[in-house]
């Protein structure tokens, strides 16, 4: 069998877009074809084998015990004898869908995997966080047991160690004590012989499960006990106790130094009492276990004393010297903590000015002719500085890029004159006597424009540190954003190459982005810029103030909003978004356009609601978000006119909310309720029925589910509503009923796809 054929067989069309299935080894070849040979030939659909599970299958447990992390799979095999399985599983695919929503929660199938240690691996995330407030765990709701951010973390691990550079699903993987495969079950066409591999890896196993030691193991055995079973009693200890007990199992942890389990730390460290917050990261600050550097940088969110902050710090340099991430988040915390003595964003006041200064063409020629006048009679440094920036000034104004003597082409070549001759008068100034931050921002400038940004950026740090304190020029503006960049680009270079880089330079850059914020010519870029870089060094918390101070400078910025909905959502889940954008509006003086935005939280709250799932919390945030975009309209009917658009995405997205609920009726049986909404959804904005909404679903693919299921109940008075409303759709634009693949039903839906 050549590549052609192997990429025409059909279990590869649920892979098409994985890596590497263009270079598959000459092992799978042949696998390939044996699994086409052995195809069912009872004309069985895909959907018929691996039927999708219900709601009421996902409500049921996962009844099979997985590990948290590889490392604790492999300690508890070696310590128990039994053989390693590893289950590889992938969103949206229809086998691993009926993996994960059905037989992951039969009795019968969570005794076969009992004799092994099992892990799983999936690269969907299934939560917005991991932990709650107070610490807790929470766990996947596909999988049970493990959070989403375990089963994530651990696929790239065994990919390297075990997936031979193929990435499918789904598969399972036998491993040995040995850490060597036993088999690899993947592209099996029903999953009889899956569980037939699973049983006959047992039963033909010559080595046998080391006998269970008699009697109970002590506390202190299974606070140090990798086993996730140990793991869950400790937590549960701890989290039912009282005070007492809670402190006796934190003192019996520290014992133990780095084999101490994080978790009942992280219990500690985010509860109300002070004393064990501060036994927690005691025992932390001596932890040797890299998996302690993320636990330390979200204890070092919460206020504690400086003593303690200075011991977490240095913990993360020791750990530095297992996983570099250590030094370099120690050297942000540093940063952060210390001043710049560059910028010093306290003298920084600003006058009340919020928007660019309005700068007239005339105006700049005008300076410039009357610098060339004085520069005419005789040599002039302050003449030469005043036609260095009129030209700079001019160079840089887009109106002034196409006159009536250069367009197109021209037009860049006389912008890039224009910046020359700004290079050369600056420079005469300097060789005449001239200096300052303008002459250095000028030259800076200047050069930045004309390809030349390492001695621009050079120049601007220079430029930067005479600058006073106030200054709202668009030079001053300019210059200390590319001394931010400077840094930025410095602290880059010197994580990738694996050196240290001083604690200032965190510093410098926090702090230029801070005046910035303030800066009446800046704008919401640098603020991005700003939250970005210090994401970027896990800087959470500063992070989000930044986001929250930008936003009070925009408030109608839609990426300042989009960064701060995903930093709620994973800082506290859909309730976190909801309840920040409630408080805002009910403050006595709400930004502007927070009704509009919060409209859109309630929403994606309302999806993240849905992939949970908690479909009476989805309700209720589309509910919300309904009356929230109506609201929102009714404000800006009066400039709608000149808006037009502002109502129309307000239909737009109040018809995604009426999908959005017709999905979730249709899901618990209520199909008159789910009708009625897919109808009002399609009047109320027909060209929004193919748009996607965050889960992945259009409201024609609900009209099409909710069909497939009222002719599955023989309600034919709702079959006609729904065909005449898609007929109603086709009418305006057939291609409304091109819905995505991954909602596409049973071939009755495709046929009239078709029709």
């Amino acid at each position: 069998m050549d590549r052609a054929q192997l990429t025409r067989l059909p279990f590869l069309s649920r892979c098409s877009t994985l890596k590497g299935l263009l270079a598959v080894p000459a092992a799978l070849v042949a696998l390939a074809s044996a699994a086409d040979a052995s195809a069912p030939q009872d004309g069985r659909s895909r959907e018929e084998i691996w039927y999708a599970p219900t709601a009421e299958d996902w409500a049921k447990p996962c009844l099979i015990t997985w590990q948290r992390t590889w490392d604790d799979a492999v300690a508890l095999a070696l310590r128990t004898g039994r053989p390693l399985m590893i289950a590889v599983n992938m969103d949206g695919e229809i086998a691993s869908e009926h993996y994960a929503g059905i037989r992951y929660r039969q009795t019968e199938i969570g005794k076969l995997f009992e004799p092994y240690v099992s892990v799983i691996a999936s690269v969907y995330r299934h939560t917005p966080r991991d932990h709650d407030e107070e610490g807790n765990r929470i766990p996947c709701p596909r999988f049970g047991g493990v959070t989403c951010g375990e089963h994530i973390a651990i696929e790239p691990l065994l990919h390297d160690q075990y997936f031979d550079e193929t990435r499918v699903a789904p598969r399972h993987i036998m491993v040995e004590l040995d850490k060597q495969e036993v088999y690899d079950v993947y592209y099996a066409f029903d999953t009889e012989s899956v569980f037939e591999r699973i049983t006959t890896g047992i039963t033909e196993r010559v080595l046998e499960p080391y006998p269970e030691p008699e009697g109970d193991r002590s506390l202190d055995e299974r606070i140090a006990s990798t086993d996730s079973a140990d793991r869950v009693f400790v937590e549960t200890l701890y989290s039912k106790g009282d005070r007492a007990a809670r402190k006796d199992l934190l003192q019996r942890a520290e014992a133990l130094g780095s084999k101490a389990p994080l978790q009942i730390l992280r219990q500690a460290l985010f509860g109300l009492d002070s004393e064990l917050a501060s036994i927690a990261r005691r025992t932390l600050a001596a932890s040797d276990n890299p998996a302690a550097i993320d636990l330390i940088m979200e204890a070092l969110k919460v206020p504690m004393p400086g003593d303690e902050r200075l011991l977490l710090v240095a913990s993360l340099d020791r750990l530095g010297e297992v996983d570099p991430r250590g030094k370099t988040l120690a050297v942000v915390q540093r940063g952060l903590g210390s001043g710049s003595e560059t910028v010093d964003p306290s003298r920084w006041k600003s006058s009340g000015r919020t928007s660019p200064a309005a700068v007239e063409r005339g105006a700049v020629e005008s300076r410039l002719e009357y610098a060339a006048a004085r520069l005419a009679g005789q040599p002039d440094p302050q003449a030469e500085l005043e036609f260095a920036e009129a030209m700079l000034a001019l160079a840089v104004d887009p109106r002034a890029a196409i006159s009536p003597m250069a367009a197109g082409a021209q037009a860049g070549r006389l912008q890039e004159l224009r910046f020359r001759d700004a290079l050369d008068a600056a420079l005469r100034a300097e060789e005449a006597g001239a200096s300052g931050w303008r002459l250095d921002a000028a030259i800076c400038l200047a050069r930045w424009y004309l390809g030349d940004p390492i001695r621009a950026q050079e120049r601007a740090a220079k430029a930067v540190q005479a600058l006073p304190a106030g200054t709202e020029t668009w030079n001053a503006m300019a210059v200390l954003s590319l001394f931010a960049k400077g840094r930025r680009e410095s602290i880059e270079a010197a994580s990738q190459a694996g050196q240290d880089f001083p604690p200032q330079w965190v510093a410098d850059v926090h702090a230029a982005y801070t005046v910035l914020g303030r800066h009446p010519e800046a704008s919401d870029a640098h603020v991005l810029q700003h939250h970005d870089f210090l994401k970027g060094l896990g800087a959470d918390g500063p992070a989000l103030e930044a986001l929250e101070s930008g936003l009070d400078r925009f408030p109608a910025s839609p990426d300042l909003h989009g960064r701060l909905r995903v930093a709620l959502l994973k800082e506290g889940g859909p309730l976190r978004l909801e309840e920040h954008y409630q408080r805002l509006l009910t403050m006595d003086a709400p930004r502007p356009h927070t009704d509009w935005y919060g409209a859109h939280a309630a929403r994606i709250a309302a999806e993240v609601w849905r992939f949970t799932p908690a479909p009476e919390s989805a309700d209720a945030a589309y509910t919300q978000a309904w009356a929230a975009y109506v609201r929102a309209e009714e404000l800006y009917m009066q400039w709608e006119e000149a808006n037009p658009e502002t109502a129309d995405s307000g239909r737009h997205y109040r018809a995604l909310c009426l999908a959005g609920r017709a999905r979730l009726a249709s899901e618990k049986n209520e199909r008159e309720s789910a009708v009625v909404l897919i109808e009002e959804a399609f009047r109320l904005r027909p060209l929004s029925a193919a748009t996607r909404d965050g889960v992945g679903m259009s409201p024609v693919g609900a009209a099409f589910m909710i069909r497939r299921r009222a002719s599955e109940e023989d309600r034919v008075d709702l079959v006609a509503r729904i065909d005449a409303a898609l007929d109603t759709l086709a009418a305006v634009d057939p291609t409304l009923l091109d819905i995505p693949v991954n909602e596409r039903g049973p071939r009755g839906d495709r046929v009239r796809r078709r029709r």
